[in-house]
């Protein structure tokens, strides 16, 4: 039988201080020296994810955007998804005109815009994905410009109100809480779930032989499309609750644990 893995990356692959465990980096060369893939998933930018690449010495396609841009092993666009810049405005607006509680962040391709960058909810971003971003608008992207993200950084108090309310507004996109102070904005249909499938067909393996790690409600569409979904310990109760299968905390190795539980290492 053949198998994949695909990991979340924050709360997931990464433990609370944003590294990832000697455990767990043995745990992918072991799965590596099978022949069996891991791919990393993330709501993350491209920039966000090569450092994790570069740190832990080993290879992945990517899933980056929570599906709106896929990359193979060496880097080579696979799929590029999201909206357009008409959106994108209209979102922002909508934003600013309510004066909700958040920073907006935009992605395009690799390119990362946000209106302050010396805001510290950007610095902090910046810090954890080792990445950097530019000061600008959407302005500043060329019309044809696909966006593949919309990035709310919201005061957690009002995040699940901020979110209610985009959603009410906006039908055309796929917006969904990552954590207590984020708020992820795609492309309608645009899920980990679908690059997943993606992925496994053009590898030839059944999404029913797949493996999946997650701990955010924006994992959910993942954890549900593959046969061997893993929960990390960590997850809201909500979520906890809703898919029956866990493994440990990602401050307990929680991945390497559920890969030896199954036998596959």
């Amino acid at each position: 039988m053949k198998t994949i893995v695909f990991s979340d990356v924050d709360g997931t692959l990464l433990n609370s201080e944003h590294q990832m465990s000697k455990k767990t980096r043995e745990a992918i060369i072991a799965l590596g020296e099978k022949d069996i893939p891991f791919v990393i998933v993330s709501a993350r930018s491209p920039s966000g994810i090569y450092p994790i690449l570069k740190k832990n010495h080993f290879h992945s396609s990517i899933i980056a955007y929570s599906g709106g841009l896929i990359l193979d092993d060496d880097g080579q666009v696979i799929e590029s998804r999201g909206f357009d810049i008409k959106t994108g405005k209209a979102i922002l607006q909508f934003i600013k005109e309510h004066q909700f509680a958040c920073t907006p962040n935009i992605y395009s391709g690799d390119d990362w815009i946000v209106e302050d960058r010396s805001d510290p909810r950007v610095q902090r971003e910046e810090r954890i994905v080792e990445a950097e971003a530019r000061n600008g608008s959407i302005d500043d992207l060329p019309e044809d410009a696909v966006i593949n993200k919309i990035l709310c950084m919201c005061d957690p108090t009002q995040t699940l109100s901020i979110e209610k309310a985009l959603k009410e507004q906006f039908k055309n996109v796929n917006i969904a809480k990552s954590s207590d102070i984020l708020i992820e904005i795609n492309g309608l249909n645009i899920t980990k779930a679908h690059a997943v499938k993606m992925i496994c067909k053009l590898k030839g393996i059944d999404e029913k032989d797949a493996i999946a790690f997650g701990d955010n409600f924006n994992d959910e569409d993942m954890l549900k499309c593959v046969g061997h979904p893993f929960l990390m310990a960590n997850a809201p109760q909500e979520l906890l609750d809703m898919i029956p299968h866990h493994t440990l905390s990602n401050d307990e190795d929680g991945i390497p644990y559920a890969l030896k539980q199954i036998g596959l290492i």
